[in-house]
């Protein structure tokens, strides 16, 4: 794959660091990053992403590693940011790939990706070795050596990395936000984070979720403070949709479940999971009275009972859809219970969570979504907090990075307006091949291969673009298959045409059209089969014919499937 020649200053391949970001930019979520210098790499979270609409049957979207092929024993190591899944999500699927590699991350996220990989009992233990942001513990990987930093997330255990290079400190911030007031763990440490800038920084690798947000980003005491006016207000049972993730937000769900004197039930695989990992580690603080299973709803009054689930997305077979539709097992919803949604919506969902709301609203529920309220903080920089980090590091280049492009244009207005050079921001896509030295930086021209490797059940990366736009046309329009027996001495077609079709029109309706296509199948047949018969000149005919024919007479464009026996 190349690309257009994009030089911003000379420099000397040989000697350069280079940065191969793999997946994440151009994009929200999928998130990998290659640093590489001569023969040593390290590589930077490895996340999957989410299908989108145009995906049929797809599970999960994954980076594009062809790049590391033939290059496992030079990988030193694998560092984790923190345990959302577009970070850590693609290390069961990529791990052998990468060559098992050791892997260095702090407690919780260590902790999801042991449980993430305990459902794939093929693959090998993995090697992970445990660092402390808060005590700025350092890592030496061949030519890197890297140091951890405490950032704030919506997750706890987020790091931030300052990688000395070579060319000189990389500092990559990881999923951020400033927090003056964070859910039981510290702020960010503003002072260090200065003396980062004060060392020197060549390029600052900075997330650009909100680049596009005014203001700051919204801290999570003040969700705290407005979660708490909802649970003064609901009478009924309280269902709360949240990302299974969230830790931070499960707490003060919790807290305020046990201060006002409800029990409550985690429900979703996912969810359950993440919590009693949480558990274990003591990021999660809940009584051992409170927590009951969702099989023991009923022995409780509606009004004390806080039920926290997932699928705040509208997935079809997550909590909250079985629940609005009427379809859970345990639970139906009554008229006097409220539904919180503590979550945004991920840009393409709009449509499902709108149905999700409106079958809470037809059951009769209360409904409260962050549109009304700030009951959802989101864990990415806002303008004012990626400024500060720009004040803070004061970087020579500025590389934005976790966003679509759009977003990381938006950074670099705000790198430009804190003193960085124009030349010197580094817009970059997935496969760029960035070569820094200590005073330049360029891209080559030819890029790593960055297109999506999509899952599919058991299925990793056999699904291609054919195979795609074949689902989406059966999903759009449907299929028409088309049987015809030929007589294999005089070329005529034997009896009638048989039609099958799936998704297209329904056959019982629509007579007169089938008795067209038959009549229409005969004639092509009979004019196109010279002796011998060319089997897939005339399936191709048959192909084209028929479905110019039927898009004339309905404007739709099944999938046309000719099948032709001789006899």
């Amino acid at each position: 794959m190349e690309r257009p020649e994009q030089v911003a200053h000379a420099g000397t391949a040989e000697d350069s660091v280079k940065i191969i970001p793999l997946g994440g930019l151009g994009e929200v979520g999928r998130n990998m990053c290659v640093v590489e210098y001569k023969n040593d790499i390290i590589v930077i979270d490895v996340g999957f992403g989410f299908a989108e609409d145009d995906m049929p049957g797809i599970d999960y979207t994954l980076p594009n590693i062809s790049y590391l092929d033939g290059k496992q024993d030079r990988i030193l190591g694998i560092i984790l940011t923190h345990g959302h899944m577009d970070h850590v999500g693609g290390l069961p699927y990529l791990i052998q790939r990468l060559g098992n590699p050791p892997i260095y991350t702090a407690n919780l996220t260590r902790a999801i990706a042991i449980k993430r990989h305990q459902e794939f009992p093929h693959l090998p233990e993995l090697d992970i070795t445990l660092v402390d942001p808060k005590e700025h513990n350092k890592i030496t990987l061949g030519q890197f050596e890297i140091e951890f930093f405490h950032v704030n997330h919506n997750i706890p255990d987020d790091v931030a990395l300052i990688i000395s290079t070579p060319a000189g400190r990389i500092v990559h911030t990881a999923d951020f936000k400033f927090d003056p007031k964070p859910l039981n763990e510290q702020p960010a440490d503003l002072d260090f984070i200065r003396s980062i800038g004060d060392r020197g920084v060549t390029v600052l690798m900075s997330d650009s979720t909100n680049a596009e947000k005014e203001g700051k980003a919204v801290s999570e005491s003040v969700i705290q403070d407005n979660l708490e006016v909802i649970f003064k207000e609901v009478t009924g049972m309280l269902i709360v949709g949240t990302f299974s993730s969230m830790i931070n937000r499960v707490q003060q769900l919790v807290t305020l479940s046990e201060r006002y004197g409800r029990k409550v039930i985690f429900d979703g695989f996912s969810l359950k999971s993440n919590v009693e990992v949480a558990k274990e580690l003591n990021q999660i603080s809940i009584k051992k009275e409170t927590q009951i299973p969702i099989s023991d709803i009923d022995r409780y009054p509606r009004n004390k009972i806080t039920l926290i689930g997932t699928g705040a997305q509208g997935e079809g077979r997550a909590v909250l859809m079985r629940i609005a539709s009427g379809e859970h097992r345990y639970m139906q919803l009554k008229k006097g219970d409220s539904v919180m949604f503590s979550s945004s919506v991920i840009p393409g969902n709009e449509r499902t969570v709108q149905r999700l709301k409106d079958l809470f609203y037809r059951s009769g529920a209360r409904v409260y979504h962050y549109g009304m309220m700030d009951i959802h903080a989101s864990g990415h920089a806002h303008k004012e907090d990626l400024r500060l980090m720009h004040q803070l590091i004061r970087p020579k280049f500025l590389m934005p990075i976790h966003g679509h492009y759009s977003m990381m244009v938006n950074q670099s207005y705000i790198g430009q307006e804190e003193g960085i050079p124009e030349e010197n921001i580094i817009i970059a896509d997935n496969g760029s091949i960035v070569h820094i030295t200590p005073k330049s930086w360029w891209m080559d021209k030819k890029m790593a291969p960055s297109d999506i490797v999509m899952v599919d059940g058991l299925g990793i990366g056999d699904i291609g673009s054919v195979v795609l736009r074949d689902r989406q046309v059966l999903a759009e329009d449907g299929m028409f298959v088309i049987v015809s027996l030929i007589d294999s001495k005089t070329g005529k077609v034997r009896g009638s045409p048989d039609i099958i079709s799936r998704g297209f029109v329904y056959l019982k309706e629509n007579k007169e059209l089938l008795m067209q296509v038959r009549k229409k199948v005969r004639l092509i047949i009979e004019r196109k089969s010279t002796r011998p018969i060319n089997w897939v000149d005339l399936k191709d005919i048959l192909r084209d014919e028929i479905g110019l024919f039927l898009f004339q007479k309905t404007e739709r464009r099944p999938m046309i499937l000719p099948v032709v026996i001789e006899i």
